[in-house]
């Protein structure tokens, strides 16, 4: 057990999680070492303690949580540390193995787990060296603070409570899931000739992209009677052999794509690692995700609660949200980050504003209806009930966006910040930037934006934005351009780049 304070640990915040290097390679040291992560154990079963303060009717074996994991190669290595350091403290573990990061909030939830706490060993779609851990409670996931008073208090010294060791059960988790899910689509769809098998006759492709994914093929859609021929990468491999599983990123949706058109696919769907975010592709190839995906499930829920309103994050079009409004929805663009969505959301409701969804251009979709958890899995499944009511009706689930205008142009530029002091450079570079634009012809910053600077363009640019900001997880300021104008594009990036060259802190190869 460690017995003194651990240095380094702030460093491992990535917002509302942890993350950090778990398998050492040429270019970078193992930073999640076994010592770390038997310190974080300690300051989690202080967590739940003291700070959440959870019932327990014995103090000596005051918890259960649930313990479940990716496909990434470090994954069991990590579980066994964590359990050695929560039994110590008297806490009784579950070991759930492959799991979702949804599928692990639920835990809390099903009655036959009943789990006080759920920890998910994940890194989204980073490289497969990569580690990290979600943790969530009855009442929903960490927080940014949360996070910060686990590493505060990951040491053993602050376990100050008399402890009989914790117990070791294991109980898998993904099969309960899955089932609940086709429960859910069976009564969404509510088939009166074929309730049990409502997919029957849909052929839909799944890429897993060797995620924890697959389940959704063989044990929801294929179960719901659906076609799942073609269905690719299902097999969980850390080494992330064929392409980096990540709905927004335009390898992974190329993938799906062709698989959809080589099989001749009625649907294809794409998750990342631990699904908490997915897209679609439809018949034609077209892709569902970013603003598409964002106005779809928009569209569904918009008819299911007229007024509703959808939190995004600031990077979404403008084409958007006056699609939004067409259907007698608002919008609340927000800041970047899947926490700060979800909470916004919550607090509208709070605040008596009927708000159904939290989302990001990312993929990350939290439905009130489903606990405001963002569920790649659930989002998916709420489509497909849309979808199977507009086949009845000779139509298909594009047709939910036929009134959206799609851009003509978009682009995004990634600047590295040299500098040490990154939040203060990119702070600077900001501000910078606003006085720029502010004294630059046919650009005007937008004054309805809470994150970076948003210009909207006009004149020689057409009609169009762009948004300056700062990365949520990396040293970058990023710059997201979309325009109605061929070649406006390339004008912009010609015409900001006396700006951004002139940054000595930035550097602009990119540009």
């Amino acid at each position: 057990m460690s017995q003194t304070p651990l240095s380094g640990l702030a460093s491992l915040q990535n917002g509302s999680d942890i993350r950090g290097i778990a398998i050492q390679t040429d270019q970078y040291e193992v930073t999640l070492t076994d010592e770390r992560i038997e310190a974080i154990a300690y300051g989690l079963a202080v967590w739940l303690k003291e700070a959440k303060q959870l019932k327990v009717t014995n103090e000596k074996k005051p918890l259960k949580v649930a313990i479940g994991y990716d496909s990434r190669l470090s994954a069991k290595r990590i579980q066994t540390v964590l359990i050695k350091g929560l039994t110590n403290t008297g806490i009784d573990i579950v070991e759930v193995g492959l799991a979702t990061t949804p599928a692990m909030f639920m835990s809390t939830q099903y009655e036959e787990y009943n789990c006080d706490a759920a920890i998910m060993i994940t890194a989204s779609h980073l490289p497969y060296e990569y580690n990290g851990l979600k943790f969530f409670t009855k009442d929903g996931g960490a927080e940014h603070e949360d996070i910060q008073f686990i590493l505060e208090k990951a040491d053993w010294e602050n376990i100050t409570w008399e402890t009989d060791q914790g117990l070791v059960t294991s109980q898998p988790l993904l099969t309960a899931y899955a089932a609940d899910l086709v429960a859910k689509i069976q009564k969404g769809i509510n088939d009166p000739i074929n309730y049990e098998r409502p997919l029957t006759g849909r052929h839909i492709i799944v890429d897993a992209g060797n995620g924890a994914g697959g389940f959704f093929a063989t044990e929801v859609l294929k179960k719901l009677g659906a076609d799942i021929t073609g269905s690719q990468f299902l097999d969980p491999d850390g080494h992330f052999p064929n392409h980096i599983p990540n709905p927004d990123n335009k390898e992974a949706m190329k993938s799906i794509q062709t698989a959809v058109l080589a099989h001749q696919a009625d649907l294809g769907v794409i998750f990342d690692t631990d699904v908490d975010r997915s897209a679609l592709v439809d018949n034609h190839g077209v892709t569902l995700n970013r603003n598409n995906l964002i106005a779809v499930i928009s569209a569904i829920l918009i008819k299911e609660q007229p007024g509703t309103t959808i939190v995004t994050n600031s990077t979404t079009s403008e084409h958007l949200k006056v699609f939004i409004e067409s259907l007698g929805g608002k919008q609340s663009r927000y800041l970047t980050g899947y926490r700060n969505v979800i909470n916004q959301a919550l607090k509208l409701n709070q605040e008596g504003i009927p708000t159904s969804l939290a989302i990001e251009t990312s993929g990350h979709a939290a439905l009130k209806e489903n606990y405001f958890l963002d569920d790649g899995a659930y989002l998916v499944a709420k489509i497909l009930m849309t979808d199977a009511i507009l086949q009845k009706e000779g139509k298909t689930i594009v047709s939910l966006i036929e009134e959206l205008k799609q851009p003509v142009e978009t682009d995004e530029v990634r600047f590295a910040i040299l500098g040490e002091d990154v939040q203060q450079i990119g702070k600077e570079t900001i501000a910078a930037f606003e006085t720029f634009i502010r004294q630059t012809s046919d650009l005007a910053v937008d004054p309805d934006n809470l994150e970076g600077v948003r210009v909207n363009t006009s004149g020689k640019y057409g009609a169009g934005w762009l948004l300056l900001r700062m990365s949520l997880h990396e040293p970058l300021l990023v710059l997201n351009l979309e325009s109605d104008q061929k070649g406006a594009i390339k004008q912009l990036r010609q015409d900001l780049k006396a700006f951004f060259t002139a940054q000595d802190n930035l550097d602009s190869s990119r540009l």
